[in-house]
């Protein structure tokens, strides 16, 4: 018996023993035609072979390729696509450099420094306010998430002037009326949605306790009165 340890590596397990033993065939066919011809029959096969190729854009292509990787790019034969090579396959991926930003206050992040510095240098007035506003209370929710515990709207403001150099300072409990990513409405609304409050339960006065409370009386308690001033008169008698 032939055990899988004393074959040969299996390059591309998908497509399973029998392929790769067809391709090692083809490079052995001397006759170009017939090779060409036999190489085309083995394409088709490995397309029916995985079915769900077929959904990805230029399954041919792909084919091909898999064919000469699995020949070990030994296999001639005429491709309606370039040809890969081994150097291709195995070539490294240039390095990417890695964005190497070290912020100047991390335990703010550094998309709050770009924000601060976006409304450093912001000419108009109205939104450098709006931006300060949401920079002030997005500080206040880190400090929150981190400290678990409120922080006074002084030490936020006087946090954000000495970040910016005193170029903007942070006005607690001002609403500004530019929009921003977090747009705060008139009437404390998040996102231009309105809060409205919900109503207070008020209790309806025909449904009154029978403990007496309402001051009312019940139908119960009015039957009651009726049945005992029958009773005395009819003992008086």
């Amino acid at each position: 018996m032939e055990y899988n340890t004393t074959r040969n590596y299996l390059i591309m397990k998908e497509y399973g023993r029998n392929i790769q033993k067809m391709v090692e065939f083809l490079v052995t066919i001397e006759d170009d035609e017939e090779r060409q011809r036999n190489a085309m029959a083995v394409i088709e096969l490995m397309g029916t072979l995985n079915p769900h190729l077929r959904n990805v854009e230029d399954f041919r292509h792909k084919l091909w390729d898999h064919i000469f990787n699995i020949s070990g790019f030994a296999l001639k034969v005429e491709s309606p696509y370039p040809i890969p090579t081994i150097e291709k396959l195995r070539a490294k991926p240039d390095r990417l450099p890695y964005p190497k930003k070290y912020p100047r206050n991390r335990h703010f992040g550094k998309n709050l420094e770009m924000i601060i510095d976006k409304a450093v240098h912001e000419d108009n007035p109205e939104k450098k306010e709006g931006f300060t506003q949401c920079i002030g209370n997005y500080m206040k929710l880190a400090y929150t998430n981190w400290h678990k515990e409120s922080v006074h709207d002084d030490a936020i403001k006087a946090e954000l002037l000495s970040i910016t150099d005193n170029q903007l300072e942070y006005h607690p409990g001002h609403t500004s009326h530019v929009a921003s990513p977090v747009s705060f409405g008139p009437s404390g609304n998040v996102g231009g949605e309105q809060f409205r409050p919900k109503r207070k339960f008020q209790p309806n006065n025909k449904f009154k306790s029978n403990s007496g409370g309402g001051g009312g009386k019940s139908r119960d308690s009015n039957n009651s009165n009726k049945h005992n001033n029958k009773y005395n008169k009819n003992r008086n008698k």
